[in-house]
């Protein structure tokens, strides 16, 4: 758990959150909240594997700042498409989606309890989302595509979103099991 924090909290969560057999997971309901790193990022490569649980609901978040209160930001919607809720509402909820605002193009996501292989790649304005090897969504911070997306979605009235500045990396507690490795 060396480089990570609750969010908003100043130690790694007493609970919610295990280490075991390389994994770093999240228990269903087992509370401890988000975590995110201790250091801040501007542009970067963030690779990672991940599984959920069948009908689990989770993300990695950035471009998220933490005065907001609520962990808001540019999340990399990790679900279990075939049995969550949340992506039967449609592609923008989808696992490597930009989570309510842009949808991931073809991806080939392992069903639950399987290992995926992610990336999130950001360079200048330049944003990635990667999934099993393949590029599923390019998208630019400031561009016309983007500010629509943003227009479309929940987050619409939020005055950060869509814009680019140092974040940590986050991993969401949404309840639900779910495990990351090789980060």
């Amino acid at each position: 758990t060396a480089g990570w924090r609750g969010f908003g909290k100043p130690a790694f969560p007493e609970q919610g959150w295990i280490v075991k057999d390389g994994w770093l997971t999240h228990v269903a309901k087992g509370g401890g909240g988000d975590i995110i790193t201790d250091r801040l990022f501007t542009d970067f490569e963030l690779r990672f594997e991940w599984k959920i649980s069948p009908g689990g609901n989770s993300g990695v978040k950035y471009f998220i700042d933490e005065a907001r209160k609520a962990a808001i930001g540019h999340e990399y919607q990790v679900i279990d498409d075939a049995a969550h809720p949340d992506a039967k509402i449609g592609p923008k909820r989808q696992t490597a989606g930009l989570y309510d605002a842009m949808p991931a193009q073809s991806p080939r996501v392992k069903p639950a309890g399987e290992i995926n292989e992610s990336a999130i790649i950001v360079r200048g304005d330049s944003v990635e989302h990667w999934l099993n090897g393949d590029c599923v969504l390019k998208y630019r911070i400031g561009s016309p595509e983007l500010a629509a997306a943003k227009a479309a979605s929940k987050f619409k009235n939020e005055p950060k979103w869509g814009t680019r500045f140092p974040t940590p990396i986050l991993l969401q507690d949404h309840s639900d099991a779910v495990s990351f490795r090789n980060i």
